[in-house]
């Protein structure tokens, strides 16, 4: 996504504020908004849902070790329960995956099974090497005929509305297994990590993975428990309408684990807020998901009645890369390092592991077979 023109930017963040909504709307029973009560999503191992625990790394440690063998978890064939409670049989480890999120094909490369991502979405940026792989999905579509050409044993999809649920049902009807996925909370991106790992033979390391991010979360966590938590406003965006976290979802969970007092649009089923209820809540801090469209702190105090706000006038707007904060896979450690050194700039966190240090070395993603479509 990086290197896209800012209107190309700003089109695909509102597309992806509109799937967020859909998600809230859906998944607001689940929610809990305890920072310390998780939620993962239900699987066929009870193993998976398990929170991390026994690391005592600081960060997300370096994982290049091998895929780990399905000895090491479950083996197949497998039956899987995903996140929309849906049963998945796995007749044999996949060989050719598709990853219609990309924080899926992020987990997929961190857990060493990047080599067996056969396609990707157009927006998937992360690793590098995603950029050369064939494209069959947008944020409004899934190029269902192209995924079966591939032919595709293993397709990951986001739940609530990120990917169209019309696809999903044809995929499954063609006989292509769909793994749909969907974490409302940091509790569950754990637990689907884990249960991407277990779909594709790579438990072991899912789960050394998951432990080490548990660990970095934690030590965010108690590095910001003893501080003030300030009034943090997040912006997504603010073109036309005001958006922000809704409340009870996971980018208001991660402002108050980073060490901030989440300012939310009050309506689990709203990401927009209006100005003049944003000045009321009055942030101590404004937070700038949407710097990477060019909206800089400048942009903000010059606002017509932003300068009412405490964070306007003590010059508390800070830029965030929010791809890495808002995007719930393997880099998630990354984003709340990031967003606690937003809301706290003076703050000394623990060492981490190198950005990227916890993607696993990954070969050429498997040729296609003959006839199917290219990239």
């Amino acid at each position: 996504m990086r290197g896209e023109g800012p209107r190309v930017l700003r089109r695909r963040t509102l597309a992806r504020i509109g799937a967020l909504a859909v998600a809230t709307i859906l998944v607001v029973g689940a929610c809990t908004g305890a920072s310390s009560g998780f939620s993962p999503g239900p699987t066929a191992n009870p193993a998976a849902t398990a929170a991390p625990s026994g690391s005592t790394s600081a960060g997300v440690a370096p994982n290049s070790s091998p895929v780990v063998s399905s000895s090491a978890g479950p083996s197949f064939p497998l039956a899987l329960t995903d996140d929309e409670h849906n049963q998945v049989t796995l007749k044999s480890e996949p060989r050719r995956i598709v990853s219609l999120t990309p924080a899926a094909t992020e987990t997929l490369y961190a857990i060493g099974a990047g080599d067996r991502v056969a396609a990707d979405g157009d927006f998937d940026d992360y690793p590098a090497q995603v950029k050369s792989l064939p494209h069959v999905a947008t944020y409004s579509s899934v190029d269902v005929e192209k995924i079966v050409g591939l032919r595709a044993d293993l397709v990951i999809a986001g739940g609530n509305g990120f990917n169209k649920p019309a696809a999903v049902t044809q995929l499954r009807s063609l006989g292509v297994p769909v793994l749909v996925v969907y974490a409302p909370d940091i509790g569950g991106v754990l637990a689907d990590i884990n249960l991407i790992g277990d779909a594709v033979g790579a438990s072991a390391n899912a789960r050394r993975l998951t432990a080490s991010m548990q660990a970095g979360i934690d030590a965010v966590r108690a590095a910001t428990s003893g501080l003030p938590h300030p009034r943090t406003f997040y912006e997504l965006d603010a073109t036309k309408d005001i958006y922000g976290p809704a409340p009870d979802s996971f980018l208001a969970q991660e402002i108050d684990d980073a060490g901030g007092d989440p300012i939310t649009t009050g309506d689990p089923a709203l990401f927009s807020i209006p100005l003049e209820k944003l000045v009321a809540a009055d942030p101590q801090v404004i937070v700038l998901g949407d710097s990477a469209y060019g909206t800089t702190a400048a942009i903000v105090a010059a606002r017509p009645g932003w300068n009412a706000m405490t964070a306007v006038r003590d010059g508390a707007i800070e830029p965030i890369d929010d791809l890495i904060v808002s995007r719930p896979g393997p880099r998630l450690v990354d984003g709340l390092r990031l967003l606690a050194l937003a809301i706290h700039p003076d703050l000394v966190l623990p060492s981490l592991a190198p950005a990227g240090a916890s993607q696993a070395p990954s070969a050429a993603p498997p040729a296609l077979p003959s006839g199917s479509a290219t990239p």
